[in-house]
């Protein structure tokens, strides 16, 4: 399985808004992003930081349901 990249808050944030995701809320230096389901939504907080880190990244993948191929190095 390949590495994950080393990612910025709003490079993830690019990466979701390409998979129907928008930007609700900002709060401090954490951004909340949405997306209709179904009937159900997808709610995943990304911190606008430089560099996340590793653990971070994996929860947002997990909680947004995007493919990891997305944030995985070439």
């Amino acid at each position: 399985m390949p590495r994950l990249r080393r990612l910025s808050g709003r490079e993830v944030c690019a990466i979701l808004q390409r998979h129907g995701f928008v930007v609700v809320r900002q709060r401090g230096s954490h951004l909340v992003m949405q997306r209709e389901s179904g009937n159900s939504t997808i709610t995943v907080p990304v911190p606008d930081h430089k560099e996340l880190k590793t653990g971070t990244l994996l929860a947002i993948v997990r909680q947004s349901l995007v493919p990891r191929a997305e944030f995985e190095s070439d």
